[in-house]
């Protein structure tokens, strides 16, 4: 595919959506601090487990009945990962999405709706930069997904898919939020 072999030559980042390249912008201090911060806590507590993390470096491949993307999540995490010298991940468990204000539309329309055709995606989680809140799209058993919110420092997101869980502290730490 043309746009994987022109993305792994390139030092900026493009997302892929149905035949069209998108260039991306780059992100705030305060951005950067909570996507390392949620790395850094899954990487932490899955370390020694069979789960794989990946940081905003791997894209995810999202299949449509009718074309393909590329997304850059901030973070996620793979039961199953492709092999190592692919560029992309095809069933991601857990997606971490940390919004701005540049691409909140897309975050939060295209690029939500097509996590959530993902079949191994479990978890999808929508952090707010601004403020301790996150929302969560949990799958149900019976099918869809619930939504979920954390509003709060002082709570803790519970992810037993993975056997983990994020506090919100740590989540929003050194990025200066307002409890």
């Amino acid at each position: 595919m043309d746009y994987l072999e022109s993305e792994a030559s390139r030092h900026e980042k493009h997302e892929f959506v149905g035949g069209l390249v998108f260039a991306m912008s780059g992100f705030s201090n305060l951005h950067n601090v909570i996507a390392g911060n949620a790395l850094a806590i899954l990487h932490s507590q899955l370390r020694g487990k069979a789960p794989h993390v990946f940081n905003s470096s791997t894209k995810i491949r999202v299949q449509r009945p009718d074309h393909t993307r590329f997304y850059y999540p901030d973070a996620m995490v793979v039961c199953h990962p492709n092999p190592a010298t692919d560029y992309f991940q095809d069933q991601p468990v857990v997606v971490v999405e940390v919004l701005s204000e540049s691409t909140r539309r897309a975050d939060l329309g295209e690029k939500r709706d097509a996590y959530l055709t993902v079949s191994a995606l479990k978890v999808l989680l929508l952090v707010e930069p601004d403020s301790a809140s996150v929302t969560v799209h949990r799958r149900r058993a019976e099918g869809g997904f619930a939504i979920e919110r954390h509003d709060s420092l002082e709570g803790t997101i519970p992810l037993p898919e993975i056997e983990v869980s994020l506090p919100l502290a740590e989540l929003y730490a050194r990025a200066e939020i307002p409890d």
